[in-house]
């Protein structure tokens, strides 16, 4: 008798074992597409040309066409509340940078959502840096130029363009401002284009944002990146300057890209995305293009991108709280 019950625990067992395989396979194909790239800003930013890169090669380890949907508005905001109510089959995901994963909810009381409840991380690929751009408008070629050009023009004061509110520029605004005893303030847009537009129109004397924003205007010499965030000078500008080499040090920790999915996505979903981004990266081309917008390509796994993300907040929920900042 005990015997037979034995047997027929392992039959259940083993039945159960080949019905979870047999779903896991199925789950890891079920992408019929098109699978959904949502990008948190507007086209023609840094973001949106980095998901198109990414999108034009994914459909090819997926099987299956990769559309970018640019859902702009709130930093991003707006594109993570429509991946949080997105059905968790994987055909909906969101390439974002640090600025909507940990900034906002570190600044904002109600952003909509929890990234660390809400989203699984599916692969990272690339960190970058940030930097400070003067126009055309000002003479300026190097930090010292740009602030003695303030003191000069500006009477000690100037208006520096951020691409969101609240965002990692926005405070960067700050600490130059106090470092160097301007008067700067922070001029926030929906978005790098916009405030591109107005620095290429010298309506704006300066910006601050992501190289992958100012990388092109750079090269055709309509800006001028003066500074970087970071411990060391970027490939792709190895003239510039650290903010660390003039001084003002304590912003060594880059921010990130990554992909992520709604919470509850099965976990054999993931893996085939993930190892459709590891697959995509890793092609020259793609690394070539990427390096050439000022990223520093390299893959991370799921796990690994949210130990990034955890370590990144640490980092910037103590800088937030120095700079008297109050969630809003």
């Amino acid at each position: 008798m005990v015997q037979f019950q034995v047997r027929q625990l392992m039959r259940g067992m083993l039945k159960s074992l080949a019905t979870a395989t047999l779903l896991g396979a199925c789950l890891a194909q079920a992408q019929t597409g098109p699978v959904k790239l949502m990008v948190g800003f507007p086209p023609g930013g840094g973001s949106d040309a980095i998901a198109r890169i990414l999108a034009d090669k994914l459909k090819d380890p997926l099987g299956v066409t990769v559309v970018v949907e640019n859902k702009a508005g709130a930093g991003g905001q707006i594109a993570a509340q429509a991946l949080k109510a997105a059905p968790a089959d994987g055909n909906t995901l969101f390439l974002s940078h640090d600025h909507t994963i940990t900034i906002l909810p570190l600044v904002l009381k109600n952003p909509g959502y929890d990234a660390s409840k809400d989203f699984v991380p599916v692969a990272g690929f690339a960190t970058f840096v940030n930097g400070l751009a003067v126009s055309g408008g000002t003479p300026a070629k190097s930090m010292a130029e740009y602030v003695a050009w303030v003191q000069k023009e500006g009477a000690g004061k100037d208006t520096v363009g951020v691409p969101a509110p609240a965002s990692v520029p926005e405070f960067l605004v700050k600490v130059i401002g106090q470092k160097y005893k301007l008067d700067l303030q922070a001029a926030p847009y929906r978005g790098s284009a916009p405030m591109m537009g107005d620095m290429l129109g010298n309506q704006i004397h300066a910006g601050v944002g992501s190289v992958p924003d100012f990388i092109e205007n750079q090269k055709a010499g309509k800006i001028r990146i003066v500074a970087v965030l970071g411990g060391q000078r970027q490939a792709a500008l190895p003239d510039v300057p650290t903010f660390a080499e003039l001084g003002l040090a304590g912003f060594e920790d880059v921010p990130y890209y990554g992909i992520f999915a709604p919470k509850g996505t099965p976990q054999a979903v993931i893996d085939k995305l993930s190892a459709a981004v590891a697959k995509v990266i890793a092609l020259p081309e793609v690394r070539e293009r990427l390096t050439a917008m000022g990223l520093t390509v390299g893959y991370m796994t799921s796990a690994q991108l949210a130990s990034r993300e955890h370590a990144y907040a640490q980092t910037w929920a103590r800088i937030i709280k120095d700079s008297g900042f109050k969630a809003q």
